[in-house]
């Protein structure tokens, strides 16, 4: 926990002091010749020179003779080169100043490109180096210009003339060249120069320039000098084109990779990642299964990231192993083994490999393909004996699963390697409830590009790293500055629990446990009866019914009441003015923001209204906290605040919540706490460790022995009133007393706690004892009965000697100062001061390459952006075009619709008017063949009427032949008697036979050309339907030729039936 508020941890460079007294000299060893400057000055710089990528054997040609093309060209013109500046500041810091110089002068006299692998180096000749000196504020311009100034007096005929080669990006060395021999004096990389600065205009540094640099290893260890340098010519408009080239490096990031440097190429599309490498993300699944009663496999009880086994029952092992959908697809050839082994961090050959392990591949959709790996596990096995033993109640032991597989296209197999808790029972252990997902676990594989040379046709990659989400977890929580890189590539959740410790030594999370709604009848009668006198008194805490006390301490405040009661308690209820105030405040800023946001993520993670990054939750809690920052400057933020501002927000909207935090803060003393450097809190532990002494003198006499003191359990205790650690419904219970009876109630709390925990505590030893206290305690009252009785013996407990105890602690005090050496109290205040500061110094180079890494990527984003605006704006060139080109042409279509539907009419009304024709032509050939039916109807009866009278007339052997011809049978030379019977010939009888054959002749006529009529009325009806239809699916200028060929055809077709040439080939007989 810091120990000193947020408001602290801002310092501007006008507060940096000057540690030592003297000032800085020009201290030259030897007999103080330049030759021995330089000597010693390679001597300071060696560590400066060693980090640079890419230094020759020998010193490089002369720097400063070249041109803007990498020609040679003369060395004067290096400080003479012409420049358009539009920011005539005096300073450029390393982030901010090269950020904020918005001139950008065309600086183009350089290196030759070849001897710099990013090329285009800035040379400046004619300049004198004035020597270094030591600094403690690095980024104070103010002591800059003083050493400036002492080191520009010192060295009228002490320097040295050198040349001066500012690298092209951040990623490249400032080199410094000696003149007359061309050779390297010192380097220094663009990563470790914290500062620049040039000298004042119209005074005697105006000609120099300064930049200070960080030398060492660690932050510990580092050194920080200041360096000085005179241009010889040109005057500040040459040192104004310096500080240009400097914040033109500090700006620009490489944008194509070195061909021949050492550092991999970078790719501008992934963060941290070469353009050689790629990484691909896996997730797997485990999953357990034992044989039942049924001699099935059943899956294994889970109880978060804990296997529950039974012991002596055979297992089936599952792992399957799925890539993520948004990097490309690895195939998984096979697996050749799967192994298991207890404990984790194992080595590969403790690993026991189990036998019928199968593979099989599934896919769903678009999806990558899932692998389920099978094994069978025989926990029998003398290697497994730690697995298959049973444990105590509060043990677990570690598993570890490996699967090895084969990549398609990697050159070695690939481990994943699962590492989980499990829990081992009877064999007749009966589980009623637990979690049946599967444990899950993300790997990260880091892929190389094989060299071409070495590469084959099956294998072109080879495996860099595989990480676990487990690892990257563990590292970033034991880490004290997180890799914003690493973050950005695996993106942990911040909500996976960390398996650095077992289950044992996890502290329960804040926020964690259930708060019961419960309240009986009499209960409830009791607090309306109480409320309801409250409210007719006064809502104040004063005018609290006597039956209030009473109730909480028997049974705490109800929790759908305790929003409202609180309230009445602290006395925020009557505040009218407190939401507009509160609004004012949120509306100015804030100098903890910062602490105040990485606090919020770790308040009651356990807890779903505060889990959620960026959620409701997590916004009000940061507006209190911020709001509460700036009411109270003095107390500003300290970490603890927000869980007690939580549990607030759990019961009240954001204003009334942050009306109690205030009232709580103020009146009842807690910002008392954190004030003239916790004095306040020095005090209640005193009187906490008092109250051990007289109530727990066994257990303060074991504290005794073990070194174990007050503030190594109690100072949470006290700066967060017990919110931090302890479940929720323990913490709601400490509130509701706490703004009952005050400031006493931490103290009984506290006793309570010891006083139930004593024979515990008894038996440990120091590390015991804390651990106790951070993991066993919270732990303890996770039940609400345990938590009713810590709440009961709490209250019982007598706390009257607490203003005995502070008289005590005063007289102390008083002797303590008495006595204390003055000397040693500067001393210790100097070495705070110093502490503070260096962590000061700190905070700000970590803010410093925030901002710069920050910036660098909003310049790739505004890069970005402008590309794709610019393809956007080509596209819609483009795309306009297309559309006025559509549009004549739809234009032009629409004119040749309109021309083929006036033509289809036309055609159709023609097409009409013939068949209206062709119709009454049908009537009329219907109407004669009528006629002449009727015709031959009566040509048949008069023909019956003469043979019948024919017959009557004749003799027998003429009235037979008569009979034959009227039924039209042939007539025979002789009669059936055989003689001839002549007689005179009957004209009469052989007309009516031709009229009647020459009538059905006339009518099989009329027939057939009224079938053709009717077949050639079908067929324009279909051509005309088809042409109809073929216009109204393709409108295309070929539909003219079409409708012109249909037309000239029905103009080529006969006026009527009788000119058909099969009408006039008729049948003739």
């Amino acid at each position: 926990m810091e120990e000193e508020a947020s408001s602290d941890s801002l310092a501007t460079s006008e507060e940096y002091e000057l540690v030592c007294a003297d000032q800085p000299r020009l201290s030259i060893a030897g007999n103080g010749s330049q030759d021995q400057l330089q000597s010693r000055l390679t001597e300071l710089l060696a560590e400066g020179a060693t980090g640079r990528q890419a230094a020759p054997s020998e010193g490089p040609p002369p720097p400063a003779e070249t041109g803007p093309t990498g020609e040679v060209g003369d060395a004067d013109q290096a400080m003479k080169a012409p420049v358009e500046v539009s920011n005539s500041s005096g300073s450029a810091g390393s982030p901010a100043a090269a950020q904020a110089s918005e001139g950008r002068g065309d600086l183009d006299q350089g290196m030759p490109e070849e001897q710099h692998p990013h090329g285009r180096e800035q040379a400046f000749d004619q300049v004198a180096y004035l020597g270094c000196a030591a600094i403690n504020a690095p980024r104070s311009e103010l002591e800059i210009q003083r050493n400036m100034a002492i080191l520009n007096d010192q060295s009228a005929d002490q320097h040295i003339q050198v040349a001066l080669v500012v690298p092209p990006d951040s990623e490249g060395v400032v080199a410094v060249y000696e003149s007359s021999t061309r050779s390297e004096v010192a380097s220094f990389p663009i990563q470790r120069i914290l500062f620049c600065a040039r000298g004042a205009l119209g005074s005697p540094e105006q000609h120099c320039f300064a930049f200070t640099c960080s030398h060492g290893s660690s932050p510990e260890s580092a050194i920080f000098q200041c360096h000085v340098f005179r241009c010889g010519r040109g005057g500040p408009p040459a040192v104004q084109r310096v500080l240009h080239s400097f914040a033109a490096a500090f700006r620009r990031v490489p944008r194509t990779p070195a061909p021949s440097g050492p550092a991999p190429p970078f790719s501008s599309v992934g963060t941290g990642v070469p353009n050689n490498e790629q990484v691909h993300t896996f997730e797997a699944t485990l999953d357990v299964r034992e044989e039942d009663q049924r001699g099935n496999f059943s899956a294994c009880a889970r109880d978060k990231d804990c296997f529950k086994f039974r012991c002596n029952l055979e297992k089936v092992v599952q792992v399957t192993v799925q890539q993520t959908a948004s990097t490309r697809e690895l195939g998984i050839e096979r697996c050749f083994g799967m192994l298991i082994c207890p404990g984790r961090h194992v080595k590969h050959s403790d690993m026991q490999l189990i036998g019928m392990v199968s593979m099989a591949k599934s896919t769903v959709g678009t999806e990558p393909t899932a692998y389920q790996i099978t094994g069978q596990w025989n926990p029998l096995d003398p290697a497994f004996e730690l697995l298959n033993t049973e444990t105590s109640r509060d043990t677990r032991v570690y598993l570890t699963v490996a699967v090895d597989l084969v990549v398609s296209g990697v050159q070695e197999p690939v481990r994943f390697v699962i590492e989980t808790k499990a829990k081992i029972f009877p064999q007749a252990e009966k589980f009623w409830y637990f979690s049946r997902k599967p444990f899950q676990e993300d790997f990260y594989l880091r892929l190389r590009e094989v060299d071409p040379d070495q590469a084959t046709t099956e294998h072109s990659w080879e495996v860099v790293s595989v990480s676990s989400g487990s690892q990257i977890r563990r590292k970033a929580a034991l880490s004290l500055a997180l890799d914003q890189q690493a973050l950005a590539l695996h993106d942990p959740s911040p909500n996976s629990p960390s398996a650095e410790d077992s289950d044992v030594d996890e502290p329960l999370l804040s926020g964690t446990g259930d708060v019961s709604k419960d309240c009986s009848e009499g209960e409830l009668e009791g607090w309306a009866q109480v409320l309801a006198k409250w409210r007719q008194a006064g809502l104040g805490p004063d005018a609290a019914p006597r039956a209030l006390g009473p109730l909480v301490r028997a049974h705490g405040i109800p929790e759908a009441l305790r929003g409202e009661v609180w309230q009445l308690l602290a006395g925020a209820a009557q505040d009218p003015g407190a939401a507009q105030a509160y609004r004012l405040l949120l509306a100015r800023d804030c100098p903890c923001e910062g602490v105040i946001q990485r606090d919020v993520h770790r308040t009651f993670p356990a807890h779903d209204f505060f889990r959620e990054s960026g959620g409701a939750g997590q916004d009000s809690l940061y507006k209190i906290c911020k709001a509460y920052a700036v009411q109270d400057p003095e107390v500003g933020y300290c970490q603890g605040l927000s869980f007690l501002a939580a549990a607030l927000l759990l019961h009240m909207p954001e204003e009334e919540a942050f009306g109690v935090f205030c009232k709580v803060m103020r009146d009842y003393g807690l910002r008392d706490l954190f004030r003239n450097s916790f004095e306040c809190l020095h005090l209640k532990l005193f009187q906490l460790e008092r109250l051990m002494e007289d109530q727990l003198p066994e257990l303060h006499a074991h504290f005794l022995d073990l070194g174990v003191e007050a503030h190594m359990f109690g100072s949470q205790w006290f700066l967060t009133l017990f919110t931090a650690k302890f479940p929720l419904h323990v913490v709601f219970f400490i509130l509701d007393l706490f703004l009952l009876d005050g400031m006493d109630t931490l103290f009984q709390v506290a006793v309570a706690l010891l006083t139930l925990s004593c024979r515990d505590l008894l038996a440990l030893d120091f590390e015991g004892v804390l651990k106790h206290f951070r993991v066993a305690v919270p732990k303890k009252y996770r039940s609400e009965e345990a938590a009713k009785t810590l709440l009961h013996t709490a209250v019982a407990i007598k706390v009257k000697k607490l203003k005995r105890y502070e008289r005590e602690y005063q007289v102390h005090k008083e002797q303590e100062r008495q006595m204390e050496d003055p000397v040693q109290v500067l001393q210790k205040e100097k070495q705070r001061l110093m502490e503070s500061n260096l962590r000061l110094e700190r905070e700000n180079d970590e803010l410093a390459h925030e901002l710069v890494a920050s910036k660098i990527q909003l310049r790739r984003d505004l890069d970005s952006a402008e590309d794709r605006a610019d393809a956007l704006s080509k596209e819609l060139q483009t795309t306009a075009s297309s559309l006025a080109e559509l549009e004549e042409e739809k234009k032009r279509l629409d004119t040749e619709v309109v021309q083929v539907k006036e033509m289809c009419r036309r055609e159709l009304q023609s097409a009409e008017a013939e068949a209206q024709r062709k119709t009454t032509i049908l009537a009329e050939y219907k109407q004669i063949c009528s006629q002449l039916s009727q015709q031959l109807e009566r040509e048949q009866r008069r023909n019956k009427e003469s043979l019948g009278a024919l017959r009557a007339q004749a003799c027998e052997c003429c009235a037979a032949l008569v009979q034959r011809v009227g039924e039209g049978g042939p007539l025979a030379p002789g009669g059936d008697s055989g003689g001839p019977h002549p007689g005179p010939p009957d004209h009469d009888g052989d007309d009516p036979g031709a009229q009647l054959r020459q009538l059905e002749l006339e009518l099989a006529q009329t027939k057939l050309a009224l079938v053709e009529a009717q077949c050639r009325n079908q067929d324009l009806t279909h051509q005309l339907s088809c042409a109809s239809a073929e216009l109204h699916a393709s409108k295309n200028t070929w539909l003219h030729k079409t409708l012109s060929s249909i037309r000239e055809v029905a103009r080529k077709e006969p006026a009527s039936p009788g000119t058909n040439p099969k009408e006039a080939t008729g049948p003739s007989a």
